[in-house]
């Protein structure tokens, strides 16, 4: 079984009952996984939307990482997310940050997430839940990484 990271997000509708119910459906298909505390943010990048509750959820997933990926991107698509554009407003947002120590550059399919490393919403609550975890990277612990990231803050 592989240590898996994943930061959820939404901004569009019933932002808690989207963000509830990919915590019960990360449940059934993760073992000894944690859930954040939620935290609300601006949104980064196109245009003027709707604030984010985010948060993250680390577990131990039997598999390998594609169909991780397809099943988080069903979630999406169950709980109504739209693309119309990217970086648009979305109902639900789970991007699989961590996969073990692995690094995958597949279409589709970039592990570690490239842009987590400088995304506030994403280190902090992971680094609630799970501090320890290895960026195979950059060798920095999600810790070391928040730290960072709030020293460029300053």
């Amino acid at each position: 079984m592989v240590r898996v990271a994943i930061a959820l997000g939404s901004n569009l509708g019933n932002r808690q009952a989207h963000l509830d119910a990919a915590v019960a459906f990360l449940r059934s298909i993760l073992k000894d996984w944690s859930v954040s505390s939620w935290i609300e943010t601006d949104h980064v990048g196109v245009g003027l939307q709707p604030a984010f509750l985010n948060g993250a959820v680390a577990g131990r997933w039997d598999g390998e990482p594609r169909p991780l990926l397809n099943l988080l991107l069903d979630a999406e698509d169950q709980a109504g997310r739209q693309r119309p554009f990217p970086g648009s407003p979305r109902t639900l947002d789970l991007d699989l940050i961590l996969f073990g120590y692995r690094i995958v550059d597949e279409p589709g399919l970039v592990v570690p997430h490239p842009r987590f490393r400088g995304r506030g919403f994403v280190l902090e609550p992971l680094a609630e839940i799970a501090p320890d975890m290895v960026d195979p990277v950059t060798g920095q612990t999600v810790s070391e990484l928040y730290e960072a990231f709030k020293e460029t803050q300053s």
